[in-house]
């Protein structure tokens, strides 16, 4: 029995010396009086600067919605621009608190790489946008032409998998941020440029005549996209996790930044009241002040009011909802309940 014991003993104190010691990652960022978010180079829509040089977009605002949980001030963040090759051993070694940016989440990320995806923001696939002229209609046609992808993606494999699939051959042309993308794109160094659909229709979005380039109808994988923290520290991941269930379960209820007020004077569902600690103790589960939740709504925003500043049909790059709808709109999203 003894012997049973002492085995078991140190199998357990074997387990716990292999998990990462990352732990204690929000009294880190509540001590420094900010969050340090990386977030892409630079991508219409999802990352970009305005005309005061402030940034802006889809995946920083998810950044402002942390600053706003942890602080109650959605400006306590800074940012860390990160290109595919550069966001994982940014986020490991400790450089960044949270990795917001177009980031898909899959088995080796997650597993391999000690990684938390804590959800999922934004649904999309990998396509292929080429110039009319090309005569091309479909991405099958693509035959040896030259394709310009980034590095440290996993568009790289993708890419591979598709032509391999379809027995057509490719020339990849590597760069490694999307506005090296771009400019290499337009300047006739490939025929076309394969990134996320989104991403696509970010950066046709930015050119002088979009309309003499067509995104091809294909859609060759499933792109789950969504911020990520380190393995081992649950109350971080926690604190990541459910600000993003927040901002969906927010649009799901009918809360949005201009009605938040009229809510928490009179929520309308026992729901509702907890989300926005006028009952319960959810706060004190999190480790978060009790209007933790209410200020990502006011400050923030709900996920639509933040998809529709940055993506939507009445901006320039002019996305629908589609799989990103509410799942009570034939849509993905689809938040936990707050009890």
């Amino acid at each position: 029995m003894k012997r049973t014991l002492g085995i078991a003993a140190a199998a357990v104190v074997a387990g716990v010396a292999s998990i990462p010691a990352h732990a204690g990652t929000l009294e880190d960022v509540q001590a420094k009086g900010f969050m340090q978010c990386g977030i892409n180079t630079g991508l219409a829509g999802f990352a970009f600067t305005d005309d005061a040089g402030n940034w802006q977009g889809f995946d920083v605002a998810y950044c402002n919605a942390v600053a706003a949980a942890v602080f109650g001030d959605a400006s306590a963040v800074r940012y860390t621009n990160l290109t595919g090759k550069t966001r994982f051993e940014a986020l490991k070694s400790g450089e960044i608190d949270l990795l917001s940016r177009n980031t898909t989440w899959t088995f080796s990320r997650d597993v391999d790489l000690g990684l938390t995806f804590v959800g999922v923001n934004y649904y999309d696939g990998q396509g292929f946008i080429g110039r009319k002229g090309l005569g091309v209609a479909s991405a099958t046609e693509l035959d040896g032409a030259s394709v310009c992808i980034q590095t440290g993606t996993t568009t790289e494999l993708n890419l591979a998998d598709f032509f391999r699939s379809n027995n057509i051959s490719y020339e990849p042309v590597p760069i490694e941020t999307n506005e090296e993308a771009r400019t290499s794109y337009l300047a006739d160094r490939c025929d076309v440029y394969t990134t996320d659909a989104s991403g696509l229709a970010a950066t046709r979005a930015t050119f002088e005549d979009p309309d003499s380039h067509v995104v091809y109808p294909e859609i060759i994988s499933k792109e789950p996209l969504g911020p990520v923290v380190r393995q081992g520290d649950d109350a971080w991941a926690d604190v990541a996790r459910w600000t993003l269930n927040v901002m969906i379960g927010a649009e799901e209820l009918g809360i949005s930044s201009a009605n938040v007020d009229d809510a928490r004077a009179n929520p309308g569902t026992p729901e509702i009241a907890r989300m926005l600690g006028v009952e319960g103790n959810l706060h004190e589960m999190i480790g978060l002040n009790q209007d933790w939740a209410y200020n990502v709504i006011k400050q923030v925003g709900n996920y639509g009011e933040v998809f529709e500043t940055f993506l939507g049909t009445d901006t320039p790059i002019g996305l629908a909802r589609g799989l990103n709808a509410q799942w009570t709109d034939g849509g993905l999203l689809y938040a936990p309940p707050m009890r």
